[in-house]
């Protein structure tokens, strides 16, 4: 019954005329920025025509929150009904800065994967560049650019809202040697790209893209010979390592037009779900969206990157150890939007297709999780072929007449397989001159 009335009420809010009337204590108030604590003293539906028993009531639990979300665009807070209560901030600087998750719908994208690659690209090598620039300012002793750290993030932010497939693409292609650069780039794109998949507004995608990237610049103050090091970290080395969340929010605190979020972020991002976490060992209560998101991000690309003293494991490997730890170490409802936003198959993950043929994963189908656009490299007996796309949502059958599928997710390693190649100018869009 509630699920029809809610199907009803979706049909007929945008009709509804949300002019009412406005004091000092009643305050207009879009759904997406409530929080846990407030005080609804009005809707901007009938009171009858909701889910609530009563004519005015203080937010307690996230299923109500939902439930305003699912049918309201905007209602009214009293401000003077708001209880203060010990360990809830009911006034953020930042709407999106609390515990409390702010969960919604991905926006249509503005662009296409074919379209968008070739900025994409170059939009990645730019910030790229950035990124080393900040690291050498930081080892030269001098602080972070904000303004330019900003415009690099902008830049992305407007890529992912066009085709987030692009640079998901872009970011399979790691070199360990780099690893400290290219993680706080992928953790920002990765971090964008969550936020996208969450209905988060650009202005915030911008300030968790800045979190992303400055998440990690403490690891710039640590010995390299500590952060290197291709053996098991002895305790005092562990200490050390960890410092570099102490360090990062000493650097950022000092550095000029950095958005407060970043600061806290590179503090708090290995904190924990159960309190076990450091620097601080702080409650999950106390950490911020912004950095429960980047968490996410940042244990996702650090376990699918080789690094100095471990092998890069599959986007199914590392999901499963994430969903391991969902609850514990990182938040669970976003470790699921998380996988949500990447995909079954994300973009740039090799494939073996039912028939025995390798693809690259281009492009996510927005209805058919398991059925991407792909780009097609080894025939069935795995000999290089000229690239052609395949759009697996549009049946397409093999030659004895099977519908083709993936089968699973490949590692390109084990057929010798020139990553480098496929991700040069031109191989892309050759392969969509010739589509299947």
């Amino acid at each position: 019954m509630f699920k029809k009335l809610l199907s009803f009420l979706k049909k007929k809010k945008k009709k509804i005329s949300t002019k009412k009337y406005f004091s000092s204590q009643r305050i207009l108030t879009p759904v997406h920025s409530l929080k846990i604590g407030m005080y609804v003293a009005d809707l901007d539906i009938s009171w009858l025509e909701s889910p609530f028993l009563f004519q005015g009531f203080e937010i307690e639990t996230a299923e109500e929150l939902q439930q305003l979300k699912d049918v309201c665009q905007h209602v009214y807070v009293d401000s003077s009904k708001q209880k203060r209560r010990k360990g809830v901030k009911l006034e953020s600087k930042d709407k999106y800065n609390s515990h409390n998750l702010v969960i919604g719908k991905p926006p249509e994208r503005l662009g296409t994967f074919e379209n968008e690659i070739s900025h994409a690209r170059m939009i990645y090598k730019e910030t790229g560049q950035a990124v080393d620039y900040f690291m050498n300012k930081v080892v030269a002793g001098s602080g972070i650019d904000g303004k330019l750290a900003k415009e690099s993030v902008s830049a992305c932010v407007n890529s992912v809202l066009h085709s987030p497939d692009a640079f998901l693409w872009l970011m399979q292609l790691k070199n360990k040697d780099e690893y400290t650069a290219q993680h706080s780039l992928n953790v920002c794109l990765l971090s964008i790209v969550l936020g996208r998949h969450l209905g988060l507004p650009e202005k915030e995608l911008n300030y968790l893209g800045l979190c992303g990237m400055m998440h990690d610049m403490g690891k710039i103050l640590v010995p390299l010979e500590i952060l290197n090091k291709p053996g098991k970290l002895d305790p005092g080395e562990m200490e050390i390592m960890q410092s570099h969340t102490s360090l990062g929010y000493e650097l950022l605190k000092s550095s000029d037009h950095i958005f407060y979020g970043a600061v806290e972020a590179a503090l708090t991002h290995h904190e924990r779900m159960d309190g076990k976490g450091y620097p601080r060992q702080m409650p999950s209560t106390k950490l911020s969206y912004n950095s429960n998101i980047v968490a996410v991000a940042d244990i996702y690309d650090a376990i699918t990157s080789d690094r100095v003293y471990q092998k890069g494991r599959t986007h199914h490997e590392a999901t499963k150890i994430m969903l391991d730890v969902s609850g514990s170490h990182l938040n669970a409802q976003l470790v699921v939007k998380f996988i949500e936003s990447l995909g079954v198959y994300p973009p740039g993950c090799y494939v073996e297709l039912s028939n025995g043929a390798v693809a690259i994963v281009l492009e996510a189908s927005g209805v058919y999780q398991l059925r991407p656009k792909v780009l097609t490299i080894l025939d069935e007996d795995k000999n290089v072929i000229e690239e052609c796309i395949l759009d697996l949502s549009e049946i397409t059958f093999d030659s004895v007449g099977n519908a083709l599928s993936i089968k699973q997710i490949i590692d390109p390693n084990d057929y010798q397989i020139d990553t480098i190649k496929y991700y040069q100018q031109g191989v892309i869009q050759r392969g969509f001159s010739n589509p299947h």
